[in-house]
């Protein structure tokens, strides 16, 4: 039976093989601590954190999320450990929240290797505080026990390690939230929560997957950078098994999901998918929340099956390990026949894992069958016949496709890659090499060539879903080195002005924009809009930079970074395309540029992980078909409403 604890109160852990699982409202840092007889921390070799993950005995999350696991073999501690500290905090950044108490109240559980819940605790009760003890596990007369602690910090992490004695604690805490911020500088805003408040709790265990427990914990993939917090809760169906294609918790607002337009399912099988059934107030809307919750249930699905594999070798290696240890078993062939069970019990188990997983993936395929032919010209790839039947918007969708993500359990399922519109971020497009197989078959020069076709692409893509003269798109090439690319915009007149080319036209466009930018923040802070220059373009503004840092001196530094920090709030966006190696030239003075932009390779990359489980996922960009005229038609169009719009 499962102890709700409350806090100070505590529960005799009945093992000593456990995970710790975190659920939060929105993405959170997880850490442990580990410390003496009195709860003395020994130095920050002592602390398992996302910069430093895996300390003896125990495993946290690599990245900032709002859902985590922690893996603890209280037996593989160091003897002199007696005490074993869970640690949360909020990540640090501009537009993230300062406290706990302005977010949702973290739920703690601490669970066996079968998923069964020994203790939970909810930190409720919270108000400034950015660190917490959320709970510890501590030997007692050699037995381990949990207590519930809840004990928050308003000086964050450093007061949290001062208060453990840590020496340098406001350094280690410093270096942490640095190592976080990397991750969390390049995700993707997600929708917003169902309920103010909602706690979705979903299924413990791999019981979708068919074993009977999950590995601590699930694996996550070095380069992969957190997508944000989770989208729209969306969970499995009652104990577990194929996704409920009802969607009872798809929701971001009030109003219900519309009637399903297909017939009923036989009694017996899963509901048919329908285009649309998630909750909104209108089909963008609704088709955007389904999206994100498709995105989540492949996560969650393959996060199960990964999870069940990993049970099942740890199981064969302890009953190996358990059959081997005795001498006897060593000779004849007892030992051979324990090597054979357990093998076949491993197999059996990954059997069942992959079943449930093939079930899950042929349910997402055949909703992403309904789906993408329904999705409006914003979120639809530029294959979908949607784009031959386009006309100039007369109002700004919700959100824009970036791409397509996938993971390598399904290679043949892709989920959109969706960003609210207008950009809360700028977007860092990497020309640089990584370490995929498409960068590796592609040369340096081939790379940039498509990193800036993917910007002319995105840029094409921001003007058709915007009304008529309502965005603007500006291009700084210094060196003139992407004009081959840049032609489908130059050549249709879409652009607000030619290409600035040299130190001269850098310095002219930022100056013009950064004026604009300060122009807009007094004159909301006066609450005077009518005061505006008539000369000034109140629209929506992107700025394609090419080629950075080249023809760039330091003021234009400056002010880019300040495009960067201060531009989305009132409509001016930055689209950076980059080689972050070339630049590294400038020094960590340009950090916090790159920390504030969305990063999105030229070729497939699996650099981006959702904030569920931390899986990598492929990201793939759009391209537009072979041969097809489908771009410059597009840009026909943009361009004669603008004309159309300025008679």
């Amino acid at each position: 039976m499962t102890a709700e604890l409350v806090r100070g109160q505590n529960h005799t852990l009945p093992q000593t093989r456990l995970e710790i699982r975190v659920s939060a409202g929105s993405p959170v840092v997880a850490g442990a601590t580990l410390g003496d007889e009195r709860g003395t921390v020994r130095g920050a070799e002592r602390i398992a954190h996302p910069a430093s993950h895996r300390v003896p005995g125990l495993e946290v999350s690599r990245q900032a999320a709002a859902d985590h696991r922690l893996a603890v073999d209280l037996d593989a501690l160091p003897a002199e450990v007696h005490r074993v500290t869970v640690v949360l905090a909020l990540p640090v950044g501009a537009g993230r929240p300062v406290s706990f108490g302005a977010v949702a109240a973290p739920f703690v559980a601490v669970t066996g290797l079968d998923g069964t819940e020994i203790a939970t605790f909810t930190l409720t009760g919270l108000d400034t505080e950015s660190a917490v003890s959320a709970l510890e596990l501590y030997r007692r007369q050699g037995a381990w026990k949990v207590r519930a602690v809840g004990q928050g910090y308003a000086a964050g992490l450093a007061g949290l390690f001062a208060d453990q004695g840590v020496a340098e604690a406001a350094e280690t805490a410093a270096a942490i939230q640095e190592a976080v911020a990397s991750g969390l500088a390049r995700s993707v805003t997600p929708p917003p929560r169902t309920t103010e408040g909602e706690r979705v709790r979903h299924p413990a265990g791999p019981a979708a997957a068919g074993a009977q427990a999950p590995a601590p914990p699930v694996p996550e993939a070095q380069p992969a950078e957190p997508l944000g917090d989770p989208a729209s809760a969306r969970t499995e169906a009652p104990g577990g098994g194929p996704i409920d294609y009802a969607h009872p918790r798809r929701q971001t607002s009030a109003p219900p999901p519309p009637p399903p337009t297909a017939p009923p399912a036989a009694p017996g099988q899963p509901a048919r998918p329908v285009a649309g059934d998630a909750t909104g107030w209108s089909m963008d809307e609704r088709l955007y929340n389904q999206i994100w919750g498709m995105f989540e249930d492949l996560a969650r699905a393959v996060a199960a099956y990964r999870s069940a594999v990993d049970f099942a070798e740890s199981r064969m290696d302890q009953e190996l390990d358990r059959a081997l240890s005795d001498p006897r078993n060593r000779i004849g062939g007892a030992g051979d026949r324990a090597r054979e069970a357990a093998r076949a019990k491993r197999d059996e188990l990954t059997g069942r894992a992959r079943e449930a997983l093939e079930r899950d993936l042929a349910q997402l395929a055949a909703e992403s069958a309904v789906v993408e032919p329904a999705l409006p010209a914003a979120y639809a790839g530029w294959d979908n016949p949607v784009w031959h039947a386009y006309r100039v918007p007369m109002e700004i969708p919700m959100a824009l496709r970036l791409g397509d993500l996938r993971l390598g359990e399904a290679p043949d399922l892709r989920i959109p890659l969706l960003v609210r519109l207008p950009l809360e971020r700028g977007i860092w497009i990497d020309s640089g090499r990584t370490a995929s197989e498409a960068a590796a078959s592609t040369t340096g020069d081939q790379l940039r060539g498509l990193a800036m076709e993917t910007a002319v692409t995105l840029a094409a893509r921001l003007l058709a879903v915007y009304p008529a003269g309502e965005f603007s798109v500006h291009v700084v090439d210094p060196a003139g080195s992407a004009a081959g690319q840049l032609s489908p915009l130059v050549g249709s007149g879409v652009l607000a002005g030619p290409p600035a080319a040299g130190a001269e036209g850098v310095a002219s466009v930022l100056a013009h924009l950064t004026r604009r930018v300060d122009l807009v923040q007094m004159a909301i802070r006066a609450g005077a809009a009518d005061a505006l220059p008539p000369d000034l373009d109140t629209g929506e503004h992107l700025l394609i930079v090419n080629d950075f840092p080249h023809g760039f001196d330091d003021r234009a530094v400056t002010q880019l970074r300040y495009l960067a920090d201060e531009g989305p709030s009132v409509g001016v966006h930055l689209l950076m395309v980059a080689d972050r190696e070339d630049a590294r030239a400038y020094g960590p003075v340009l950090d916090p540029l790159w920390r504030s932009l969305l990063r999105i390779t030229p070729v497939a990359d699996d650099h981006l992980a959702d904030p569920w489980v931390g899986h990598a996922w492929t990201y793939e960009p759009l391209r537009t078909p072979q041969g097809s005229r489908v771009l410059q038609q597009v840009l026909a169009l943009v361009a004669e409403a603008r004309r159309g719009g300025r008679r």
